[in-house]
């Protein structure tokens, strides 16, 4: 099914937020998340995905069946080779750990539930996020639940509350933030927990990242007065944490965008503060540079099998 349109009705049907949005060649890519309704925030049917012709700017509407998912918050949404991924997030029920996979480029939009993928899946979490690199989605953080035996087998897990929920067949225990890397393989269907090394960041949910090559960057998700920015060595799991000239770092913050724009380039933008404060409240503008609320990292990096060595680093902030 297709609609297209213009104007009021068609833009009620795009607003919304905490959705999974990409580009694939000139085609922009929206699907899901929640927009307010009466003052309730209410989430957006998952049986539907609005593409965009970047070149002429035109909306469509395309349905999707299948094994839909449920709607969700806090899913994490990864697009690798045609086919999009969605982990995670809370439905109607709660927390969930439930993968989901569609091939669009299909000429029909059809969900498939990964039910038969090997290896251990992580435990159910939201507001992770996720690397695409080479054949992997590489999940880091979110908020979530863990069993007893979990947490006293993990070192990357900081307890928020207890309460006993059951999910499934399982119960579990405690809710909290993680700093674990889960790798999901496309190609083998299986999943595995790497171990580790070096400045592990500290465990978090409503953070950001992206990829530049074979590094995967994180940053903000946590209550402090600063933006910490992490690197991680996706070929030899070793952490890394990149500082930057106090008088230089961005304000913390959680649920901003952090987008590769080169090689060697990453650009944040807005957020909300600790204090909740929208940092996104007016369009950029470089003849009015009070207006502007964004911050451009442009770190130059030497790759090498240990660490990454920042040669030059830059931040240009206009607040």
């Amino acid at each position: 099914m297709m609609d297209t349109g213009t104007g009021v009705e068609m833009s009620n049907s795009l607003e919304r937020s905490d959705h999974t949005a990409f580009v694939e060649g000139s085609c922009l890519y929206v699907w899901g998340g929640c927009k307010s309704v009466s003052g309730t925030e209410t989430l957006l049917p998952s049986d539907e995905i609005w593409l965009c012709d970047l070149e002429s700017g035109i909306w469509e509407r395309r349905g999707m069946e299948g094994e839909i998912p449920p709607a969700l918050s806090g899913a994490c949404g990864s697009y690798h080779n045609g086919t999009l991924y969605v982990f995670g997030g809370c439905d109607p029920n709660g927390h969930t750990n439930q993968l989901y996979s569609v091939d669009l480029l299909e000429g029909c939009y059809t969900w498939r539930k990964v039910t038969d993928a090997g290896g251990n899946t992580p435990s159910p979490r939201d507001k992770q996020s996720c690397w695409v690199n080479r054949d992997r989605l590489i999940y880091f953080g979110g908020y979530g639940c863990k069993t007893i035996r979990e947490v006293n087998n993990s070192r990357n897990f900081t307890v928020h509350e207890s309460s006993w929920a059951m999910i499934g067949t399982t119960f579990f225990r405690f809710w909290g933030w993680n700093s674990e890397v889960n790798v999901f393989d496309t190609h083998t269907a299986t999943w595995e927990e790497p171990e580790t090394h070096g400045q592990t960041p500290s465990p978090r949910a409503s953070h950001t990242s992206a990829t530049l090559g074979d590094k995967g960057y994180i940053c903000g998700g946590l209550e402090d007065t600063d933006l910490d920015i992490h690197c991680l060595d996706l070929d030899t799991w070793i952490w890394t944490r990149i500082d930057f000239l106090s008088s230089l770092v961005p304000v913390g913050r959680s649920m901003h965008t952090l987008t590769p724009v080169s090689d060697h380039t990453l650009f944040l933008f807005g957020g909300l503060s600790i204090t909740g404060e929208s940092l996104s409240k007016s369009e950029a503008s470089l003849d009015k540079p009070d207006r502007v609320l964004h911050s451009l990292l442009s770190t130059r990096l030497v790759m090498s099998n240990k660490s990454v060595t920042s040669l030059n680093q830059q931040i240009d902030t206009f607040v």
